[in-house]
């Protein structure tokens, strides 16, 4: 199929569709019999239920980047013009974000390589050793810069790790958590903003003061603290003595988060070594382009105390049933699908592919590199101290790190205007003064072009005169990090290139399986979509740049939010949410405004359904709203009778009921408009996640379902790479009536402008920066260029066929749980395996780890319901790939049924001692009741390219038991010689850590 072009002259391409729809022509015609409809347009008529308001078939119009239909050439182009619209400049403006070099190693093998990008959150760790070792590596990371002995795997960004700061201080108090939490005043803008936005709804209250102020003993009266989060350097760029402020918290009974940069953490003393129980902070520095704000890797780290209330994810090491040292997410209890409103926090996924490479660019410049750049950041900014100082210019502060704060009464506008012209974006602090920031990019000629906008004809210090803003000797590190040997022995090239290679081959990722996780979908992230998000046109803009300069930013935006906001039904779309769970805070954030503005503020309650995803639980909770639990119907649907009860019950204190559409059991709900009525009439708002929104594009609208926000995640139907965990997007869209309750600002963007996507909204900030994750915008941006509405409902039709194509090719074998009355699901099947383990014993978890033995990743476990699979094959799958699923379920189910004859015990059977290991087939001794060849190449054709996981089945309940949650301790390795640079040792993998412990 090809697709005329949109320019005469210009050659022809095949569509896009071609290449992202993976069962096309005869494969089509194959899928569609098996399943007994005639085409995919006989399909939606038997799928959607009567009286939905589907949508009509629509036309072709010209192609267009606001319309999708773009060859892939063209939109590659369409996105670089969009990028020639920027001006990019030098960005000294600091405030929580850098420019720094990525090294080109880690673009090459980490950001521009699939089998990094496209791997899912690790819930199967068998095969996800190596990006867990990579996650393990940032918490080791962050645990040494910070001196505090536990670190989660990452959080969203810097603001939103300050928040989750104060909301873990209220979960740790046992007791009065009516107190005060004091927030520095020292700390940048947008993490006071989003922390005080964030603790409102809860009630937790919050103070924000002068960290000196902290130590006088009249603060607040004299009463005691919930805690307080004082900021390691502030943000015009003093370095502060935290010890006796941390003391005089402690005294008043309150626990201390610490704000800090880690480049900072490595010459000045860290948190944990003046008592610091919380340390927070941003990797971004540490290799990570800015993006315009983000994505970036947020870091906390706690004392041990704190451990178990800790935000997000926490990668363990445990050990797998041979006893070999293996890794996997620890404290499972704190899922949100399991602890639903009491869940630690509703981040379900955060930054891991952003941990993943400040990790390696820790590993690659090891503890002198790290300690060097730093030296060498505030050896420039001492420079230009200097200079001002000989110009007889006055600074703030004289110790600092790397940001000065000049003094030029009455000047500041006119100086920063002056560094503009030249090129350079400094930071107007007051009209009164000047904030510039070095980083590790800044050149002498920068250094000196900026001392002359700040005083013309002024010059450099030399290093002598520079001395006098040395570091103060009482803040400077004396400890050590990074000891672990893996930041010692990656140095060269080939050494690198090969660490980042043995990870990623411990792994399965969509470059080498499908993964057909329901709820989750991990579709085809085309390589056309990332070919220009790291250009220096993008990803080298600072968030908080002038307006004028990021016109190519906002336009995409503005395309990409009309987009998406046409697709769904609704009227606005906010960009900011970082995450799907985010996008949900953030959609009930702006229900509670709009109620709150109308005087109904006595309405605290959400209604969510059974099987509702946990982070809708987690979310409520978050936004200050109570949780009451719709009850399921039996055939899978939410029960309108126990609905109305509720309703009945609550009527007046409902703000909103949390529906996910098409249902998170897979399929489509005819009632779904009848519930929608029922929540509007008893004056509620219909909140419809987005989740599965693969299966609506183009053929269902929320907003015409009766919703009244949604979220949406791009990392799934719009095809943003999940890289091991996050980055996600998760815009929020709503009607009209909601718009000016979505998130703005936060401090310091560029106001909104006529056109902009977030004109006229007024909601809090929930994210650090004004458009979030805008750096894999792109990507999404690129994926809807590419696809117009006829491709996009074609998507959708194409993946509910594929669904349906394995439920029906898999009933003999494994039921489907919930279908509609004619036997169709969604996109996405509920696989029973229920029955199978009360007759034999072989559970749901057997037969995902034997998967692995087929070289393919297993669909979600146990959710939404316990003892099932639920498989979601997308539409980019092959049918070869969907028929090799089938074929590998099929024959595990002969597997089992060798152990419903009572011919093996399901304790010696294949399944419940899968997976196997290439250690384990190629042993010297084999005693197992199966062969070599069924363990490690059960179906004919495997031999050539077998993936053998590099553990066999972990033992979760260890870990748990043992928490360790960062690199073991290198004095049980033989240390790189820093004098010689030469190792002694092996690659620190898991497998060398076994033996060490």
């Amino acid at each position: 199929m090809a697709r005329r072009s949109a320019t005469p002259g210009v050659p022809t391409h095949p569509a896009f569709s071609t290449r992202h729809i993976g069962v096309r022509s005869q494969d089509l015609a194959t899928v569609l019999e098996q399943i007994g409809v005639s085409s995919l347009e006989d399909l939606a008529s038997r799928v959607v239920p009567d009286g939905l308001p589907v949508l009509g078939t629509v036309e072709r119009t010209p192609p267009s980047a606001e319309d999708g239909g773009l060859s892939e050439p063209q939109a590659v182009a369409a996105l670089r013009e969009l990028a020639a619209l920027n001006d990019p400049h030098t960005e000294m403006i600091g405030q929580g974000y850098h420019p720094c070099h990525t090294p080109a190693v880690i673009v090459r093998d980490v950001l521009s390589n699939p089998a990094w990008t496209t791997s899912y959150t690790p819930y199967q760790a068998e095969i996800s050793q190596g990006r867990l070792e990579a996650q393990l590596l940032f918490q080791t990371l962050v645990s040494d810069l910070t001196g505090l002995p536990v670190a989660c795997a990452s959080l969203l960004d810097e603001a939103t790790a300050v928040a989750e700061a104060v909301t873990l201080m209220a979960r740790a108090a046992r007791r009065g958590r009516d107190r005060a939490v004091v927030l520095d005043s020292g700390l940048h803008p947008q993490c006071l903003e989003v922390a005080v936005a964030r603790c409102e709804p809860l009630g937790i209250r919050t103070v924000v003061l002068p960290a000196q102020e902290v130590a006088e003993p009249g603060l607040l009266d004299g009463e005691p603290l919930l805690g307080a989060v004082l900021a390691h350097t502030t943000t015009r760029g003093a370095v502060q003595d935290l010890a006796p402020l941390v003391a005089a918290v402690h005294a008043r009974g309150g626990l201390v988060a610490v704000d800090a940069d880690p480049l900072a953490l490595t010459v000045l003393t860290e948190p944990g070594a003046v008592g610091a129980d919380i340390a927070v902070g941003s990797a971004q520095r540490l290799g990570v382009p800015l993006f315009f704000g983000g994505p970036h890797a947020g870091f906390m780290a706690v004392t041990e105390a704190l451990q178990r209330q800790v935000p997000g994810r926490l990668v363990g090491v445990s050990h797998d049933a041979e006893g070999t040292e293996a890794l996997r997410l620890a404290l499972q209890t704190r899922e949100q699908h399991i602890r639903r409103e009491r869940a630690t926090s509703n981040i379900c996924t955060a930054q891991a592919l952003l941990a993943v490479v400040s990790a390696f660019y820790a590993v690659h410049h090891g503890p002198e590199g790290l300690r060097s750049i730093a030296h060498g950041v505030h050896a420039t900014a001492a420079r230009i101290a200097a200079g001002l100082r000989g110009a007889g210019i006055g600074l703030e502060h004289d110790a600092f790190f790397d940001t000065l704060s000049v003094t030029l009464p009455g000047g500041a506008a006119a100086a920063v205007a002056r560094a503009e012209r030249a090129g350079y974006n400094l930071r107007l602090l007051d009209e009164d003064h000047v904030g510039l920031s070095t980083n590790e990019t800044t050149t002498e000629a920068d250094a000196a072009a900026v001392l002359d906008a700040l005083a013309p004809g002024a010059v450099l210090g030399r290093a002598e005169a520079a001395q006098a803003f040395a570091l103060p000797d009482a803040q400077e590190r004396t400890s050590p990090f990074l000891t672990h040997p893996s930041f010692h022995l990656h140095r060269s090239e080939a050494a690198m290139v090969r660490f980042l290679r043995r990870l990623s081959d411990r792994d399965l990722a969509l470059d080498r399986t499908m993964i057909p996780l329901g709820s989750c979908t991990l579709k085809l992230n085309a390589a056309v979509e990332s070919a220009v998000w790291l250009d220096p046109g993008l990803a080298g803009v600072h968030p908080y740049a002038p307006a004028p300069q990021t016109r190519g930013w906002r336009r995409m935006f503005s395309q990409l939010a009309d987009r998406l906001t046409r697709l769904t039904g609704y009227d606005r779309c906010s960009l900011q949410p970082a995450s799907g769970a985010q996008g949900e805070l953030a959609g009930l954030l702006a229900i509670r405004g709009y109620l709150r503005a109308r005087g109904q503020g006595h309405r605290d309650l959400c209604l969510v359904p059974a099987s509702a995803h946990g982070t809708n639980a987690a979310s409520a909770a978050g936004a200050g709203l109570s949780v009451a639990v719709v009850a399921t119907a039996a055939d899978g649907s939410i029960d309108v009778d126990d609905l109305r009860a509720k309703l009945s019950e609550h009527g007046e204190r409902v703000a909103a009921i949390m529906l996910t559409y098409p249902s998170t059991h897979g399929v489509f709900e005819p009632q779904v408009t009848q519930v929608a009525d029922l929540v509007h009439e008893a004056g509620g708002q219909v909140y419809i996640d987005g989740a599965n929104h693969n299966a609506l594009t183009g053929l269902l609208r929320p907003g015409d379902l009766g919703g009244d926000v949604s979220h949406l995640n791009l990392h799934k139907t719009f095809a943003i790479p999940h890289g091991g965990g996050g980055p996600g997007v998760g815009p929020v869209v709503a009607k009209a009536h909601l718009a000016a309750y979505l998130p703005s600002g936060p401090s310091g963007s560029a106001a909104p402008e006529d056109g902009d996507p977030d004109e006229g909204f007024e909601g809090p900030a929930v994210m650090g920066t004004r458009f979030g994750s805008a750096g894999v915008m792109p990507l999404a941006w690129t994926y809807l260029a590419l696809l117009d509405d006829v491709d996009l409902r074609e998507v959708s039709l194409t993946a509910i066929a594929n669904a349906n194509y394995v439920s029906r090719a898999l009933a003999d074998s494994y039921p489907t749980l919930y279908t509609d009355a004619a036997g169709f699901v969604a996109h996405e099947c509920i696989l029973d395996l229920r029955p199978v383990t009360q007759a034999t014993g072989v559970t749901a978890e057997d037969v995902a780890k034997r998967l692995i033995d087929y070289g393919l990743h297993a669909p979600t476990l146990s959710f939404p319901v316990a003892g099932t699979l639920m498989a979601e094959p997308t539409e980019s799958e092959p049918l070869a790939e969907l028929d090799r699923f089938i074929a590998a379920m099929r024959s595990i189910r002969a597997e089992i049924d060798e152990v419903a004859s009572g011919s093996v015990a399901v304790e010696d059977s294949v399944l419940r001692r899968a997976p196997h290991t290439l250690a384990q087939v190629a042993a010297d001794t084999w005693d197992r009741p199966y062969s070599r060849s069924q363990a490690a190449f059960p179906l004919a054709g495997m031999e050539r390219d077998k993936y053998f996981p590099p553990v066999t089945r972990i033992d979760n309940a260890w870990g748990d038991r043992n928490l360790m949650c960062t690199c073991p301790a290198p004095s049980a390795y033989e240390i790189t010689d820093e004098t010689t640079n030469r190792t002694t040792g092996a690659d620190v993998s898991v497998d060398a850590r076994k033996d060490a412990r």
